[in-house]
């Protein structure tokens, strides 16, 4: 019973923690990577950086990764929250089912 309130509440974390990465996560995945990546190409370039191809390519890769990597975050915090509140919520039961064996024995 217990494994199987964690492992619920860390499919409804996760849930959460995409919604939130859905409403507050890709605006700032999208703005982060582009500007890291400007970061980055303008320090391997030495100066200014010109809007060839390559460069607005490499942008958008980074904008990509970004976006994964504030999708990454959310649903790996959501999931661990949600973990511990299933640990926390099947913890009174479990303490129950512990008495009610120490009591037969």
């Amino acid at each position: 019973m217990k494994n199987e309130t964690v492992k619920t509440g860390m499919k409804i974390g996760a849930t959460v923690g995409g919604l939130v990465f859905l409403v507050f996560g890709i605006m700032p995945g999208v703005y982060f990577g582009s500007f890291e990546t400007l970061i980055l190409l303008q320090k391997l370039m030495g100066g200014t950086v010109e809007p060839t191809l390559i460069a607005r390519s490499l942008i958008v890769m980074g904008i990509m990764v970004g976006i994964a990597c504030a999708a990454t975050a959310c649903l790996v915090i959501g999931g661990l929250l949600g973990t511990a509140l299933g640990y926390i919520v099947s913890a009174p039961s479990a303490l129950r089912e512990k008495q009610a064996a120490t009591e037969k024995a």
